[in-house]
């Protein structure tokens, strides 16, 4: 999507005060963020305009629809932002959460719609070994040629949902397929063929969209792509982080190695399934909103990931959070985007 942000001197259309579903990660201004340029842009396509996205209108379209965003914590943090959003309009009642709060649902009962939250980094089945710090303890141990069935088994109830993944796939892991391993990515204390991410991302996200279109599904499925990061002097581990308080100009921020792969293999995928589900009568949509995100450096936690005093004589080492994004943010434009793609159909 080519365009750039432009001055919105409006700023956003909620504050962190004013909505109570910011996780404290991305609470930006409550961990003493002290600059506010950041919250006053808002996206221009080239050539149009972009509505801002009309919650009433929003909740009233999706009167007795069941909606749900499954992936990493980028879902996590879009589902935030879509609650906030929303909420102006309706409180919504939280009835459901796991013990782990990584799968949630919200009602909002005067029109009868649920936003689901479903945690499934990889899509496909997979056992993920961490400590309670979410530290790998061992390898992933991956099935490429099998779907998370947590979100298959619901699949059909759902109306609406954007599926989206690729972080994860840069951790360590065993590929199985036809619960055999075939290889694995970066596990250099076995001895298995490394396969590498492009070949596990490629598999798994060609039996999604498989799936999809198999499906006969006769509501809407968004496939987003991740979201870049903005790491500058370094990597999350090595100091990296993100001190920009404005919005970058276009060309000044590349697709990093990761991201590259990423993005080059969902076009690659999705070119190819877009046709078999126009086919199929399947209404399957890309959800690109990495240009517009590529250009907002400014938009990250950074060191304001949780409340720190920042005192210069802290000797606490601080990790930037330049992947997830501050709320209110840059993020909330992805409902304008998403919200304009629903209403064209």
């Amino acid at each position: 999507m080519v365009g750039n942000w432009i001055r919105n001197p409006e700023g956003p259309r909620y504050t962190n005060e004013s909505c109570q579903f910011i996780e404290s990660h991305q609470n930006c201004m409550k961990n003493g963020r002290p600059d506010t340029e950041y919250l006053y842009w808002r996206w221009k396509p080239k050539d149009c305009e972009l509505p801002q996205f009309d919650a009433k209108k929003f909740l009233e379209m999706m009167r007795n629809k069941a909606w749900a965003l499954i992936g990493d914590s980028i879902s996590r943090n879009h589902v935030q932002s879509l609650l906030c959003i929303l909420s102006k309009v309706e409180q919504p009642l939280h009835v459901y959460h796991d013990p782990d709060y990584k799968n949630r649902r919200w009602l909002f009962s005067s029109y009868n719609f649920s936003l689901s939250l479903m945690w499934s980094p990889f899509l496909a089945e997979a056992k993920i070994f961490e400590d309670y710090n979410g530290v790998s303890t061992s390898e992933i141990e991956l099935q490429l040629d099998k779907l998370d069935s947590h979100w298959t088994s619901v699949y059909d109830n759902l109306d609406y949902i954007v599926f989206s993944s690729g972080k994860w796939f840069v951790k360590s892991a065993i590929y199985y397929e036809n619960d055999t391993i075939q290889g694995c990515h970066y596990c250099p204390q076995r001895n298995l063929t490394e396969l590498g991410i492009r070949y596990a991302y490629r598999k798994v996200i060609s039996n999604v969209f498989d799936y999809v279109i198999k499906s006969n599904h006769k509501g809407m499925i968004f496939y987003r792509n991740p979201t870049p990061d903005h790491f500058e002097n370094g990597e999350w581990f090595s100091g990296g982080n993100c001190q920009r308080t404005k919005p970058a100009e276009e060309g000044e921020f590349q697709y990093n190695v990761l991201n590259k792969l990423l993005r080059e293999v969902e076009l690659d995928e999705f070119a190819k399934a877009e046709i078999r589900a126009s086919k199929a009568g399947v209404k399957l949509k890309l959800l690109d909103v990495t240009p517009l995100s590529l250009l907002r450096p400014d938009g990250h936690p950074g060191p304001y990931r949780h409340f720190h005093p920042f005192a210069k004589d802290n000797k606490e080492k601080i990790v930037n959070d330049c992947l997830h994004w501050c709320l209110p943010g840059p993020i909330d434009a992805w409902n304008d985007v998403l919200m304009e793609m629903i209403v064209k159909g």
